[in-house]
């Protein structure tokens, strides 16, 4: 019995990393579950790109749904996603919150002048410190905040047109009816 026990271990390891393995390859690495869905997003109220003497936050949008998207003119991703932002953002019928995060006001201004300003306002986070309440990662990244103050949706990564299709626009429309 006593030589059957490596074995039984190096079994029971194998069968794990097979599991691992296996739902690894099923699941979309970009969905990184959030401890923050269905929890209230957190309080924020940071400086507005470009004006520094008004902030703008999570108090200005008390009532109302909307997406908060995580960008800085350093992240090579947000330029893959910033079309689709350009394309969506209107006919998503939310406001499109900027989270311009450990960036230059500068270079983020020129950013947005080259690539265009899909966002309703643009907030600016200099430090990281709101990101880290929000749980952010890296950027880009994506919230769907419901008219209750709750996060509905994370994305991590670029927000892509299928996102939209499949994720966001019906997420809109069952915040639109009520449903959460």
């Amino acid at each position: 019995m006593a030589r059957a026990i490596p074995l039984i271990l190096f079994l029971l390891l194998a069968a794990l990393l097979g599991f691992g393995l296996a739902w690894n390859n099923t699941h979309d690495q970009r969905e990184v579950p959030s401890p923050l869905i269905d929890k209230p997003a957190p309080a924020f109220s940071l400086p507005v790109l470009n004006d520094a003497t008004r902030e703008f936050g999570s108090a200005d949008l008390k009532g109302k749904p909307y997406l908060l998207n995580v960008f800085g003119s350093w992240c090579p991703s947000c330029v893959d996603e910033h079309p689709v932002l350009m394309r969506h953002a209107k006919e998503l019928g939310v406001p499109l919150i900027g989270y311009n995060w450990k960036d230059d006001p500068a270079d983020a201004t020129a950013w947005l002048a080259r690539f265009g300003n899909p966002y309703d306002v643009i907030v600016t986070d200099r430090v990281g410190r709101t990101a880290i309440d929000f749980g952010v990662y890296g950027a880009p990244e994506t919230f769907l905040v419901d008219s209750n103050g709750k996060i509905r949706l994370k994305r991590i990564g670029p927000v892509t047109p299928e996102y939209v299709e499949k994720v966001l626009k019906p997420a809109v429309l069952a915040l639109r009816s009520g449903m959460p």
